[in-house]
């Protein structure tokens, strides 16, 4: 656990919420994710599974969690499994949690070891109905591997056939869209480290640097500061910055090109996400200039429109009319490609392909299926963007924002993004 303690009362809140959604004797069961291999013995390191952190705090490999609201026992309402520690765990692997480490982490005063599940679980099962089983259910999931809920789920409804089984998922989506004030108060946390990488590389870039070069400053930064990389992080120069999930990093930035930074720190599984376009030199051409504070005024007013109750959908098309609006003014467009459009597929699209933004928490695409509207305390990034291959830059600009009664709040508003500032701040 690389970051700081975090208080137990947030994850036993969590599971208070979800118990209070879930049917008469129903149980519910979250699990930990698998630890991956590579090659050879190798493997990644874990990540943790982001709602088994939710409701619990516990980050390790193989744990468990049953919630069981109606069990006729009080102490079995919620319990925890956890790996247990031996000798040989900690000469090659190292701490593991006891117990009480456990217990305190995430509030849970019953805790097992994981090799006890089938036997307590059996008790358990005889007094519960529905069985509620967690699988990745993100609109944008991809599968492809057999996950470790995944063969959980088969191997219980194998074992208890005649029990209902219902998704756990759509429950914690529900739950995960809007965050509590400690949840954003640790996603600041992650923006404001975001926001000392970024003022650091401002003042180490220049022509002939390495993509690559960049990118170990901000993993320098984000490293000492008790954080990760919330994602594979982009750092596109020139034309690189075309290529929408540009990844190879390996480039040398040349005068008079812009570079592309899609940056975000991770700071106790919560996420920011940070894009920033720079000019390598110090100071954008004219033309830069102009395309760049096209897209400072969409980014602005866009933020601007994300009030609670507003269709998502709405949101979006109207980033779609304000940049048609922009390009024409840039001479992208014609006023007869407009009037020829098809509403599904505006002229604007050619040059502005993505989305205009998604929720963001414990993932940086934090699930939120089904949900069509900003609501109170959801978390959203905001990133507008005009690509010109054929001009040989692109330019995205991305904040992140919580929405509130009183209007969105930009959590990354002191992160430099006005041109003249950035110009300024890589010239002193």
């Amino acid at each position: 656990m690389r970051h700081k303690p975090i208080d137990s009362k947030l994850f036993s809140t969590h599971r208070k919420n979800l118990c209070e959604r879930l049917p008469h004797k129903a149980l519910a069961i979250s699990n930990a994710n698998d630890i991956l291999p590579t090659n050879a013995d190798g493997t990644l390191p874990i990540h943790p599974n982001s709602d088994l952190f939710y409701l619990s705090g516990i980050e390790q490999e193989e744990s468990i969690l049953v919630l069981f609201p109606d069990c006729p026992k009080p102490e079995h309402r919620e319990i925890l499994f956890v790996r247990e520690p031996s000798e040989r765990l900690k000469i090659w692997e190292g701490y593991k949690h006891s117990q009480e480490d456990a217990r305190k982490i995430s509030g849970i005063q019953t805790v097992f070891w994981t090799e006890d599940f089938d036997k307590v679980f059996q008790l358990l099962a005889a007094d519960a109905e529905t069985f509620f089983l967690n699988d990745n259910e993100h609109s944008r999931a991809s599968n492809e591997v057999e996950t470790r809920d995944q063969r959980f789920n088969k191997k219980i409804q194998r074992d208890y056939p005649l029990h209902k089984i219902d998704r756990l998922a759509p429950h914690l989506h529900e739950l995960r869209f809007c965050k509590n004030p400690l949840e954003i108060k640790l996603i600041k946390h992650a923006v404001d480290v975001t926001a000392h990488g970024f003022r650091r590389v401002l003042s180490m870039i220049k022509p002939g640097i390495a993509e690559y070069e960049i990118e170990a400053e901000w993993a320098k930064e984000f490293i000492k500061r008790r954080c990760k990389f919330a994602y594979t992080p982009i750092l596109a120069s020139g034309g690189n910055a075309c290529v929408l999930h540009y990844l190879q990093n390996d480039q040398t930035c040349r005068k008079g090109q812009l570079i592309l930074m899609d940056v975000g720190a991770c700071y106790a599984n919560y996420n920011a996400d940070l894009t920033r376009t720079i000019p390598v030199s110090g100071k954008f051409n004219r033309r830069q200039k102009q395309v760049y504070n096209a897209v400072l005024r969409v980014l602005r007013q866009c933020i601007e429109n994300a009030t609670i109750g507003k269709s998502l959908k709405e949101w979006q098309t109207d980033s779609h009319d304000m940049m048609t609006e922009e390009m024409l003014r840039l001479k992208l467009i014609t006023k007869g490609q407009v009037k020829k459009q098809d509403s599904d597929l505006p002229a604007c699209r050619k040059y502005y392909m993505h989305g205009l933004g998604h929720s963001l928490g414990l993932d940086v695409h934090d699930v939120s299926n089904g949900q069509m509207e900003f609501r109170e305390n959801s978390v959203f990034t905001v990133e507008p963007g005009i690509y010109l291959p054929d001009e040989g830059f692109g330019i995205r600009l991305e904040d992140d924002i919580q929405i509130t009664k009183n209007g969105p709040i930009n959590l990354m508003s002191n992160i430099p993004i006005e041109a003249d500032e950035i110009e300024e701040i890589m010239n002193r």
